[in-house]
């Protein structure tokens, strides 16, 4: 079994990619929620974002997280 270390890079022979522009359903909630996500349980806070993801899957996303790296259409 191969195991990759934290702050590590591994020599392999990494190829470049760049993530798809792919639009995601959101809304804002302007108070605490919770959903159940694959991973189980989550909770967001006020002001936090809902998120459908590509495969219908429903998660919360912090709001500075959202500001960094969404841009709403």
């Amino acid at each position: 079994m191969l195991k990759f270390e934290k702050n590590t890079i591994p020599e392999l022979d990494f190829k470049e990619a760049i993530k798809k522009p792919i639009a995601l359903r959101c809304v804002q909630i302007n108070e605490p929620f919770e959903v159940q996500t694959m991973e189980g349980l989550m909770n967001g806070k006020k002001g936090d974002w809902l998120m459908i993801g590509v495969q219908g899957e429903m998660y919360p996303c912090d709001n500075l997280i959202f500001e960094k790296t969404y841009e709403l259409l």
